[in-house]
């Protein structure tokens, strides 16, 4: 454990670490679906120490990641469309789609501006009252109320050339579609402390109810996730299933009531697309009819290019359901890599691939 010296708080990790492997009589797989715990798991070598304890499975944690070719393109449309602006985070500019990215389309002529808040999208079109801006909004709940707010502010404002090409997904199906597929080896789950901020534990009762598979929230630095991972363990040990909240400094039961409000405001849950994933019922949010005068998709021509053929060989969709690890992909680590990404799952800073890439040394396997 020698990777742990460095860490403030080494010594309590390393006695969670011991009593984790006490505690474990056989090798449970459990899925964190949070890119960003992904990357921590990692880049800190806690997958590799307790490889012989626990199989970790790196589920679909990453709004870029699953963000389907569909929307892509939609964008790619909208930014080609004389007088407007996509407006979009940064790590969506790389995301394949079809046949391009936003990044190669504005490398073209494209419109396409990076923000950091929603509400930079609003600030843009107020500065610039002539243009369409159209918000390419991405993200779990985490993010679907800050993009709800922009488009409140946007109203309140009467700023009107600000329209929102939306695809936020909402976690807890993507876990009913990975329980309930056939091949499904996940035992237990790791639940983002982030999302559960925001809808709070008390969200996951009803998954754990019908799949009687413990959730365990918790956060990102190393002592919350393998405290997490303990009791999960814990649970799967004694042949129990609850929620069970280990980021109580930030998650409450009932979660934030006033970014569930703007939520519950502005959007609907409705079946959307996952790349990776297909059509998931109740998947996804969408803009609430009342909201359809800020749906950029009304802007779209409708005689745009039909999508062209994807690439195959890419084993992204295995990734992201939990089938795969990252390095048993082909393409892994030689035609795709960070700088020349064949899927979604390399592009994004939070991506599996990406993660496995850049820290699978401690993943026990070699750089190529």
């Amino acid at each position: 454990m020698k990777y742990l010296d460095d860490f403030r708080d080494a010594a309590v990790l390393r006695r969670q670490l011991i009593e984790l492997k006490s505690l474990a009589s056989r090798r449970w797989i459990i899925m964190d679906v949070c890119g960003g715990q992904t990357h921590s798991l990692l880049r800190h070598g806690i997958e590799a120490e307790l490889e012989d304890v626990l199989e970790l499975i790196h589920g679909p944690g990453c709004p870029v990641c699953v963000t389907p070719v569909s929307a892509i393109d939609d964008a790619i449309a909208l930014a080609r469309l004389p007088g407007v602006i996509v407006a979009t985070f940064g790590d969506m500019l790389r995301v394949p789609g079809s046949s391009d990215s936003l990044q190669t389309a504005r490398a073209a002529g494209a419109e396409v501006r990076t923000i950091y808040s929603p509400l930079d999208a609003v600030e843009l079109a107020a500065r610039e009252p002539d243009r369409q801006i159209v918000l390419f909004a991405v993200g779990f709940e985490t993010t679907a109320p800050s993009t709800a707010l922009a488009l409140l502010t946007a109203d309140k404002r009467q700023i009107r050339n600000v329209h929102a090409l939306v695809h936020h997904v909402r976690v807890e199906p993507a876990m009913r579609a990975i329980a309930n597929d056939p091949r499904n080896r996940v035992q237990g789950f790791l639940a983002a402390g982030h999302v559960c901020t925001v809808l709070g534990s008390r969200d996951c009762e009803p998954f754990v109810r019908d799949f009687q598979m413990p959730v365990v929230v918790t956060g990102f630095e190393p002592v919350d996730l393998v405290a997490g991972l303990t009791a999960c363990v814990r649970q799967l040990e004694q042949q129990q299933a609850r929620v069970e909240n280990c980021y109580e400094r930030c998650v409450r039961p009932e979660g934030n009531l006033t970014a569930r409000g703007w939520i519950d405001s502005v959007y609907e849950a409705a079946d959307v697309e996952w790349r990776g994933f297909g059509v998931i019922p109740s998947g996804g949010l969408v803009l609430r009819e009342s909201w359809t005068h800020r749906d950029a998709r009304r802007l779209l021509p409708v005689d745009r290019p039909q999508p062209g053929q994807v690439a195959t060989d890419c084993r992204a969709a295995e990734v992201l359901s939990g089938q795969l690890k990252p390095p048993d992909c082909p393409l892994f680590g030689t035609v795709c890599t960070p700088d020349r990404p064949a899927g979604a799952p390399m592009v994004s800073s939070e991506g599996a691939c990406s993660a496995y890439f850049k820290y699978r040394p401690q993943a026990g396997a070699a750089h190529v």
